[in-house]
């Protein structure tokens, strides 16, 4: 066995962690921006009938992505590209969230992606993301340290606000993981439109069906995810 993969050997040093590793880091959906925990309003959509079969599930994951995942991923790909500070994006993201639940949402994934992020570099200064940060301004302070371009951050960010909600939506409606799987691979073009459009400036739209969801789902009795 290499000596490098020896159980006792020493971590990797954070300066030599390659950009596509980080990538696939950041898209997994064991990390607090995955569908373990939050369903991104799949689970109220459920509920109100919106969402009843994969289909459904794929039409509402394509307005989802178009709408507060291109904002979410636009003010990521700004702060990974360094056009617009973290506490600027920190207002710009409060701005852009209409629902006070869905705020809420992202600031307790936010929260989880900081302590990631402490652990990964311990030696960075994060205090700007102290006491609370968003989701997407945390995203764009990992990507731009990871040196990942605008565009891929938003791409990470798109890709896991959608098949994070597509696991959950899998979960909730028992779904035959493979037809999930095709819905996430026929999404994958939209997501990267929605990521390019996302790294060329900061989007300012909303959609009120899901500032609803949120609002109706954090009033729910014994709910399965936190959003």
């Amino acid at each position: 066995m290499p000596n490098n993969l020896m159980p006792n050997s020493p971590m990797p040093n954070p300066e030599t962690r390659s950009q596509l590793s980080m990538m696939l880091t950041l898209a997994d959906s064991r990390l607090p921006i995955g569908g373990h925990v939050h369903s991104g309003g799949v689970e109220q959509a459920i509920a109100d009938r919106v969402v009843v079969d994969a289909t459904t599930l794929a039409e509402f994951l394509r307005r989802r992505i178009a709408t507060s995942g291109l904002v979410a991923a636009s003010i990521a790909a700004a702060v990974a590209d360094g056009t617009i500070d973290v506490p600027t994006a920190q207002r710009e993201t409060d701005a852009r969230t209409p629902s006070a639940a869905g705020r809420r949402a992202s600031l307790a994934q936010g929260r989880g992606m900081r302590r990631l992020a402490g652990r990964l570099w311990p030696q960075h200064d994060w205090s700007d993301h102290t006491p609370r940060t968003h989701l997407p301004v945390i995203s764009g302070a990992v990507g731009r340290i990871s040196e990942l371009s605008g565009f891929h951050t938003a791409l990470i960010l798109v890709y896991t606000t959608m098949s994070g909600a597509a696991t959950a939506g899998q979960r909730l409606l028992a779904l035959d993981p493979a037809d999930v799987a095709v819905v996430i691979a026929d999404l994958g073009s939209e997501c990267e439109r929605v990521a390019a459009a996302a790294a060329v400036e900061l989007a300012d739209l909303s959609d009120p069906m899901l500032d609803v969801f949120a609002e109706r789902h954090e009033r729910r009795d014994m709910p399965l995810f936190v959003s």
